[in-house]
């Protein structure tokens, strides 16, 4: 699915069906529902759900424990604007 498809989609009620799950929180998160965003990654342990754990975290204002979930996923601490890091993760995994 590319970015703009991605947006597109926001305008829906809920995600597109064979959705990843990485991507659903991304997607939940854009609606502004946390909570459901958290949620649906929090027992996940693979790289992927470890950073959109960390992005959620961030989003949170939680630094600390964004810290870890970048560490977790053995990538850098995002430098750039929520709005930014949220784009690059939808490229990246959406």
């Amino acid at each position: 699915m590319t970015l703009d498809e991605f947006k597109q989609s926001l305008s829906q009620e809920y995600p597109p069906g064979g959705m990843p799950v990485q991507s659903k929180a991304l997607w939940y998160d854009a609606k502004g529902e946390w909570k459901t965003a958290h949620d649906l990654i929090d027992q996940l342990k693979d790289p992927v759900s470890a950073h959109v754990h960390a992005y959620l975290h961030r989003v949170e204002g939680d630094l600390w424990n964004a810290r870890y979930w970048y560490n977790r996923a053995q990538q850098p601490e995002f430098i750039g604007s929520l709005q930014e890091e949220w784009t690059y993760l939808v490229e990246k995994y959406g």
